[in-house]
């Protein structure tokens, strides 16, 4: 199940700075978390079942997020990467992201 903040994310179709923009909170009641404070820009504050119907998207997009996570730590530093392009050559450094791309997709 997708959490709220991803859903919100669907719904405004961007990043959400959850600072500014939209506040989260729990009561710690059961309920789960609900949004506090609204403050988009161009998008009225959805309901929970307005958000409910982005379950899907948001999932792809934290599946996503995470299978990028996965690939940067294989990749490596900047600095580790330009190590092996120097050392192996740049085809096969694009091999190598090809591989990681293939043990890591995304939906």
């Amino acid at each position: 199940m997708a959490t709220l903040s991803s859903k919100i994310i669907q719904y405004v179709g961007r990043q959400v700075d959850f600072n500014t923009e939209v506040r989260l909170h729990d009561n710690s009641d059961g309920l789960g978390p609900f949004i506090k404070y609204w403050n988009v820009t161009g998008k009225s504050q959805p309901t929970l079942e307005e958000l409910n119907d982005f379950e899907t998207s948001a999932n792809d997009y934290e599946y996503n997020k995470e299978q990028i996570e996965k690939r940067q730590i294989e990749y490596g530093s900047p600095s580790e990467q330009m190590e092996f392009i120097t050392e192996n050559g740049l085809a096969a450094w694009q091999t190598k992201v090809a591989e990681i791309k293939n043990k890591y997709p995304k939906r």
